[in-house]
């Protein structure tokens, strides 16, 4: 365990952080100067864009949709009909959309969004030259909404945005925004930096966004947002916007989140992000004034995993991570944010306020273990559950489903169209079973040998959006289910 304390008592919290935020402001200032002449001001952004621009390209997704004639989908007729009837071809629509990507390898790797091409059959992209490319998508990630995608254009070799230290952007710095918006063509626009760590927009999971006031409009999504070094700051995801029109407030993902995916891109395309392996809340003002703090920050630890990283480093029940590599967390979002951008193996350290303290704990971040292994099987036999497939719940497993990662058991995956569980929702994707005719079941194996085909009765327990209900189903003649709790 490695673990080292800071003499600290909390009356210094303020100090600490105010002093970190004051030394790298004025480690920053030489670097970042108002304009001191008429002459300053008129100098153009021209030599900067016509470096920066050929990098983003345009990007075109075609989607084929089978519609049945509207008859069918009637209101009316599905009440006498049903939803099998089915004479008649479908017919087929093409949807498409638009967006921008950045190119950041010279060999065609191009950075987007997931939501410009999610469900995409096809994906073009445009060269700043006019030139088309298929392009095949080798990652797409919807909890950072970032996907990558890749396109040969021969030997020639692309022009390409470097990626930046998103760490060092400040309110304030001056920044360019380039895309495609509303498919007019590649356009760009300018503004300042309005906020950093944005956290709570409801974006994305990892949500810690840059705030601008550049001007981004649909088709921008996907785009560059350059400061006036010509590195990539970030990728444009969204605006706050009543109307689908730009207000002055959009949001870019970090480039140092973009730098995660891509290296898991060029890694055979697999996203397992680094574990810290606890689980806790954002530190509120009401949370604040228990804790003996003046101000809302940090994330209260509410539960570790048992040999996880945190565990190891000594990090415990009620302890509340306040930085981490140096770098303030104000919130469960900014922790999350801040591990999915480093990799397995890396020693960080946290600051952490344990026992009236700030002390600095190393912790050796490690992949979430799948243990147990998954086990992904579809439950067959004359039994009400025939054609459910299951799976056994892991850290690992439960990162790639979006849940909580400390859940334990058997959930419940997919349910076969026309299955008794999906006629009488027996079982509904995202159930976790518990118990069986008063048998527990933690795993897939005890599911399989617990369900006796030849019971008169089953009796099960499952949890079903945050609700533990109890079940009774009769084959063949009733079903009853009630909320336990």
């Amino acid at each position: 365990m490695k673990v080292r304390l800071t003499i600290a008592v909390i009356g210094l919290f303020t100090v600490f952080f105010s002093g970190l935020s004051g030394l790298q402001a004025q480690g920053l200032q030489t670097e970042r100067m108002v304009p001191e002449s008429a002459t300053q001001v008129k100098l153009s952004y021209a030599p900067l864009v016509a470096d920066s621009a050929p990098a983003v390209v345009n990007i075109y997704t075609r989607k084929v949709v089978r519609n049945r004639s509207a008859m069918f989908d009637d209101s009316l007729f599905k009440r006498f009909f049903g939803d099998q009837f089915s004479f008649g071809m479908p017919k087929e629509r093409v949807r498409g959309s638009l967006g921008s990507g950045v190119i950041v390898r010279p060999d065609g790797i191009i950075v987007t969004n997931n939501h410009v091409i999610e469900g995409a059959d096809e994906v073009t992209v445009v060269l700043a030259d006019r030139r088309e490319f298929d392009a095949e998508i080798i990652l797409a990630d919807p909890r950072t909404d970032l996907a990558i995608l890749q396109i040969d254009s021969g030997e020639e070799p692309l022009p390409v945005l470097r990626l930046a230290d998103s760490d060092n952007v400040l309110v304030g710095d001056i920044v360019l925004a380039i895309g495609n918006p509303f498919g007019i063509g590649q356009t760009v626009t300018g503004g300042i930096v309005s906020a950093t760590a944005r956290t709570q927009q409801g974006i994305s999971d990892f949500g810690f966004f840059i705030q601008t006031d550049a001007a981004v409009n649909p088709g921008n999504s996907g785009g560059a947002l350059i400061g006036i070094d010509g590195e990539l700051l970030g990728i444009n995801t969204a605006i706050y916007s009543r109307t689908g029109a730009s207000n002055g407030i959009g949001f870019a993902v970090p480039a140092n989140m973009v730098k995660s995916v891509l290296r898991a891109a060029l890694n055979e395309g697999q996203l397992v992000r680094p574990w810290l392996g606890v689980r806790g809340q954002s530190v509120t003002n009401d949370l604040a004034a228990g804790l003996g703090l003046d101000r809302a920050g940090g994330v209260l630890v509410d539960e570790v995993y048992a040999d996880g990283p945190a565990a190891e480093a000594g990090i415990g029940t009620g302890d509340v991570i306040m930085a981490v590599g140096g770098k303030e967390i104000i919130d469960e979002p900014g922790l999350n944010f801040r591990i999915a951008t480093m990799q397995e193996g890396d020693e960080i350290p946290l600051a952490v306020l344990s026992d009236g303290f700030i002390q600095e704990r190393i912790v050796a971040l490690e992949l979430p273990p799948e243990d147990p292994p998954r086990n992904l099987s579809k439950l067959d036999g004359r039994h009400p559950f025939q054609g459910v497939t299951v799976g056994n719940m892991s850290p690992r497993f439960n990162e790639e489903l979006q849940i909580n990662s400390f859940l334990k058991g058997v959930i419940v995956l997919e349910v076969e169209r026309r299955s008794p569980a999906a006629r009488y929702q027996f079982l509904v994707p995202g159930d976790v079973v518990m118990a069986i005719n008063g048998v527990r079941v933690d795993q897939v194996q005890e599911l399989n040998d617990v369900i006796d085909e030849n019971a008169e009765q089953f009796v099960y327990q499952i949890r079903r959006r945050g609700r533990v209900q109890e079940c009774t189903i009769v084959p063949n003649r009733s079903f009853r289910c009630s909320t336990l709790r």
